[in-house]
Formats: C-alpha cells, sequence, structure tokens
C-alpha cells in the first residue's frame, strides 16, 4: 500500500467540510472530502485543471 500525503485545499475554510488531495508515484491526483474519506475520487492532472477551469468559468465555488 502506498503511503499517501494528504494536503487540505487551500479553499477549504477551518470547518468540518474539506477537501484533501495527494498525488500517487504514476502522477494520479486523488481527492477526498472529510466528511467521508473512505470515497476517494482520482483525476490525472489535465482532468482536474479542466474540472477547476469549469468551475471558475461558470461562477461556482470549488470549495
Amino acid at each position: 500500500m502506498i503511503d499517501l500525503n494528504w494536503q487540505k485545499s487551500t479553499y477549504s475554510e477551518s470547518g468540518s467540510s474539506c477537501v484533501y488531495l495527494a498525488t500517487t508515484p504514476t502522477g494520479t491526483i486523488l481527492l477526498r472530502e472529510s466528511d467521508d474519506p473512505e470515497v476517494v475520487l482520482t483525476a490525472r492532472p489535465h482532468q482536474l485543471a479542466a474540472l477547476i477551469a469549469t468551475l471558475r468559468h461558470s461562477g461556482a465555488n470549488p470549495a
């Protein structure tokens, strides 16, 4: 099992709903939410960048 270094997103405020990210040795980005940390989403860097760009363009708050 890979030892992951989970980092809290800077967009997460100090509260109970925080988003955490980690990277794997292959470059895959893992995302999880503090409310349900067992659920982990995976994305490649370009996929995450596209998601963030879409959220910014739509005016959504990515927090």
